[in-house]
């Protein structure tokens, strides 16, 4: 397990240990990382708390539920999905509180996936203009105006290069997160899309499940059973091979890779 990793499941305990107040552990889900804080779901809203440990602090307060939060590369915004007036949609709000804003407005569900490197975009998937039942990817900017579809047939889940041209994503939805070594027709892949001409680059797999991708760097780390219980694996891009981060996570549910800024790997167990 690398340092980054250790150091991201410390401050997650940590923080649970401050939450808990000695009433026993708390399910705290979703955690997202800046240089200096983190910010995660519990109760159907926002907590942010240092990174170095302490008090942990609301966040968001409204009546709806509020999940899957990411930090701004700059650490000064968080990104997430809200459910507010009987509707799912992306919102942002500062890291250092505040009233929410509210980025989109179709009645399809937008879910919030992540930020551009520039930190003036918010990544979101959305079933809004399919035929079928299945996601595409768009931008919402923080300054407002019509949403920006990526050039991508479908996607659930992505994290930009840094420079902002290509996208790790997943390009079918999950099946059964819950399900142990499921090998159906569903299994999710990892691809690596170039976003002037789409083509895609495919992460070697043998129909394991690989979701959670987060580009950090040359490499592109993701969750996946390939080996059995979910494990942390890692794909570099030059030398174009597949290797172990971390062992053995099992219920391991998302990477908190929506900061790549903070060049740390968090996962949620």
């Amino acid at each position: 397990m690398s340092k980054s990793t250790a150091l991201g499941l410390c401050l997650l305990a940590a923080t649970a240990a401050c939450l808990a107040d000695g009433n026993g552990p708390l399910l705290l889900q979703e955690p997202s990382v800046s240089a200096t804080q983190l910010v995660f779901a519990f109760a159907g809203d926002l907590w942010i708390a240092p990174r170095t440990g302490g008090e942990a602090k609301r966040l968001t307060t409204g009546t709806g539920v509020e999940s899957g939060p990411s930090f701004s590369p700059d650490g000064k915004w968080v990104a997430f999905t809200g459910q507010y007036d009987g509707n799912t949609d992306v919102f942002v709000v500062s890291a250092e509180g505040g009233v929410p804003k509210r980025l989109t407005y179709h009645p399809s569900a937008d879910v919030a996936a992540g930020w551009t490197p520039d930190g003036k975009k918010v990544l979101f998937s959305s079933n809004r203009n399919s035929y079928s039942r299945f996601a595409e990817l768009y931008l919402a900017d923080l300054n407002g105006g019509l949403e920006e579809k990526l050039p991508l047939p479908a996607g659930y889940d992505g994290s930009f290069s840094a420079d902002g041209k290509h996208l790790a994503y997943v390009p079918m939805g999950r099946a059964f997160s819950a399900w142990k070594r499921y090998r159906g027709g569903m299994t999710t892949p990892v691809w690596l899309a170039d976003l002037a001409t789409s083509k895609v680059e495919k992460i070697p797999r043998d129909n394991s499940n690989d979701y959670c991708p987060m580009w950090v760097g040359d490499k592109v780390y993701f969750l996946s059973d390939r080996q059995g219980p979910v494990s942390l694996f890692v794909y570099d891009t030059k030398t174009k091979k597949v290797s172990v981060a971390a062992l053995a996570l099992y219920f391991a549910s998302r990477l908190v890779g929506r900061n790549s800024a903070a060049r740390t790997v968090l996962f949620n167990e």
